[in-house]
């Protein structure tokens, strides 16, 4: 009897250990790459060109393939730094005011960024969705009409 115990118990740790390393290895595969980024950002280009409005709601909505695993778009206007697609948490929120928890003006460096037929890359730290630390990010942006519009990606 004891015997089986002891199998059972081997056969539980294998399944553990199996578990947490299909937990470990789709973690790391929901991470979006700089490829994928400068691609959505490209596809939020061309959709804010097409139609500014429905764009901004497809990308608050994560609709249209606007929200692949940890990569979305996001844009503030120009003319007063207010994020009009954007996570909850910083929606409606004048971009160049957002400081990481460091104390970091991330927000004003991405701000500063935006150029005209140019995409730049901006690093700083930010929560992955669904966490409160913040994780290393580098976002590239650019400028689309009155827009400022980027994708991160984490590091």
């Amino acid at each position: 009897n004891q015997m089986e115990e002891t199998d059972m118990l081997r056969k539980l740790m294998v399944a553990a250990l199996a578990g947490s390393a299909m937990f470990i290895s789709t973690s790391a595969y929901a991470q979006g790459t700089a490829a994928e980024a400068k691609a959505m950002l490209d596809k939020a280009v061309a959709a804010v060109k097409a139609d500014k409005a429905k764009a901004i709601a497809l990308f608050n909505n994560g609709t249209d393939g606007f929200k692949d695993r940890d990569l979305y778009p996001f844009c503030f206007n120009i003319s007063d730094g207010i994020t009009q697609a954007a996570p909850p948490s910083v929606r409606g929120q004048d971009i160049r005011t957002l400081k990481d928890a460091k104390g970091s003006a991330f927000g004003a460096d991405i701000y500063k960024a935006v150029e005209e037929g140019k995409i730049n890359e901006v690093s700083y730290n930010f929560p992955k969705p669904g966490a409160t630390e913040p994780s290393p990010k580098v976002s590239f942006v650019t400028k689309v009409g009155d827009l400022g519009c980027g994708v991160g990606y984490y590091k």
